[in-house]
C-alpha cells in the first residue's frame, strides 16, 4: 500500500490515470481518522456541518470560528488524505477576505480550501492560489446561495445554465483550481464539463460520469435520518443501529440480577 501523503497534485493526477476519486466530509478527529484508515483520498471539512453537526437549517449560519474549530479537530488525525475545508458564507466576498480567511483555515490544519462560484470569484481564486493555497471549486447548486434561490434544484437544464456552467468551469481551471465539485448538475452537462476541462470533476447528485464522487458522510452511513437527499442511497442504517444498541444497553441496566 502506498503511504505517501496525498496532495492537491495527487488528486489532479488521478484524472489522467482514469482513477475515480472518492471524497467524503469529515468534521472531527474520529471521523477523519476512520475515513483516512478506509483510504479516502480527499476529506472535506464541509460547511454541511452546520446542518448535520450543529443543527442549523442551512450552511449560511456557519461562521469562520466554527470552521476553524472543526478543522483543528479533523487535522489532529493527521490524515494521509488531502484535508480540504470550506470557506463559509460571506467569508470570501473580497480578495482580501478570501486570502485572509483561507490563511486562517490553513493555519488550523487545512491543506486546501473550497468556495462556491465561478467567474464571480475568479479574482479571489487567483489570489488564493498565488498564496500557495490549493483551491477546490464548487459549481452547480450552491448551498450558500439558498436564500437567494429559494430551493435546491438541478442546474444545467436550460441552455443558458449549461453555457454558464461550462464557462465557470473553464475559468476555475484556468485560475488554478485543482478540482471542481459539481453539485446537482444535470448528468449530461456534468459529463460535458468533465470532458472539456483538464482538472477532475467531483460530483454530488450529478450522475456517474464525473471523475469522482463526494458525499456528506452522515448521509452515506444513515446517521442523519431526519433528512436524506433524494439522490442518496445510504449504505447502512447507522442511526437505527445506534438506537437499538443504546436501547438494549439501557434495558440491560433494568434486568434484575
Amino acid at each position: 500500500m502506498n503511504h505517501d501523503k496525498i496532495t492537491a497534485d495527487s488528486i489532479r493526477a488521478m484524472k489522467a490515470r482514469g482513477e475515480k476519486i472518492a471524497a467524503l466530509t469529515a468534521y472531527d478527529f474520529p471521523m477523519t481518522r476512520l475515513l483516512d484508515e478506509a483510504g479516502v483520498p480527499l476529506l472535506l471539512v464541509g460547511d454541511s456541518l452546520g446542518m448535520v453537526v450543529l443543527g442549523y437549517g442551512d450552511t449560511t449560519l456557519v461562521t469562520m470560528s466554527e470552521m476553524e474549530h472543526h478543522v483543528r479537530a479533523a487535522a489532529r488525525a493527521k490524515p494521509r488524505g488531502l484535508l480540504a475545508a470550506d470557506l463559509p458564507y460571506q467569508s470570501y466576498g473580497t480578495v482580501i477576505d478570501a486570502v485572509k480567511n483561507s490563511q486562517r483555515l490553513i493555519k488550523e490544519g487545512a491543506e486546501a480550501v473550497k468556495a462556491e462560484g465561478g467567474r464571480s470569484i475568479e479574482a479571489q481564486v487567483r489570489a488564493i492560489v498565488a498564496e500557495g493555497i490549493p483551491f477546490l471549486g464548487h459549481l452547480g447548486m450552491l448551498p450558500q446561495h439558498i436564500h437567494e434561490e429559494g430551493r435546491y434544484h438541478i442546474k444545467g437544464k436550460a441552455e443558458a445554465e449549461r453555457q454558464s456552467l461550462l464557462e465557470d468551469a473553464r475559468i476555475l481551471a484556468e485560475a488554478g483550481a485543482f478540482a471542481i465539485v459539481l453539485e446537482l448538475v444535470t448528468p449530461p452537462v456534468a459529463a460535458e464539463i468533465t470532458k472539456t476541462i483538464s482538472i477532475p470533476t467531483i460530483g454530488i447528485g450529478s450522475g456517474t460520469e464525473c471523475d469522482g464522487q463526494i458525499l456528506v458522510t452522515p448521509d452515506l452511513v444513515g446517521m442523519f435520518p431526519w433528512f436524506t437527499p433524494r439522490f442518496i442511497k445510504p449504505k447502512m442504517n447507522g442511526a437505527e443501529q445506534m438506537r437499538a444498541v443504546v436501547q438494549d444497553w439501557a434495558k440491560s441496566l433494568q434486568t434484575p440480577k
